[in-house]
């Protein structure tokens, strides 16, 4: 899952959401986002396989 958040010219960290609702995970001064970064994933496959299919089976809560 990936997520993201762009902040609108003008508007300030502090008034984003996530930023009011979360405070006391986040550092004191949140003064700006960090710059974006490009980033490389990639899964490696090995030729000739093919996809796994199994079937989906409940799982008990001791197994959790």
């Amino acid at each position: 899952m990936f997520a993201s958040l762009k902040l609108e010219s003008g508007s300030k960290m502090e008034e984003l959401p996530v930023v009011c609702e979360f405070p006391d995970v986040l550092p004191g001064d949140v003064s700006d986002v960090p710059p974006e970064r490009e980033v490389e994933f990639a899964i490696n496959l090995i030729p000739g396989t093919s996809p796994i299919s199994m079937a989906p089976y409940r799982m008990s809560a001791s197994e959790l």
